[in-house]
């Protein structure tokens, strides 16, 4: 639901990772890219209200002032909206390399 809401937005390469049994943090990442912090803001906002809309509590929300990387903490869920450079920069995929992803169908 949260990589759809991504999506509404036009948010790219949107990927869910499974971190169950290898992270103490979350138990999945959902990851996308923007191409400007302008449309980083847009897909948190939509991400925002489809939280609102279906009852989920964001427990914080770190980095809309930079607008490059934002993340929005959902407890077990963690959002990553990045701009395509901070994406590359910071690579959490080869980071969580281990993880499991986990097929997104078409919509």
């Amino acid at each position: 639901m949260l990589a759809y809401a991504a999506g509404n937005k036009k948010g790219s390469n949107t990927v869910v990772l499974n971190l169950e049994g290898l992270s103490t943090i979350a138990d999945f990442f959902v990851i996308t890219s923007a191409r400007t912090g302008i449309q980083v803001k847009a897909i948190v906002q939509e991400i925002e209200r489809v939280c609102v809309e279906e009852k989920i509590r964001i427990y914080h929300t770190e980095g809309l002032g930079q607008s490059s990387w934002v993340l929005l903490d959902l407890g077990d869920v963690m959002v990553h909206v990045f701009t395509e450079v901070q994406r590359r920069y910071y690579d959490l995929e080869s980071l969580w390399k281990a993880a499991k992803r986990i097929p997104l169908p078409k919509l």
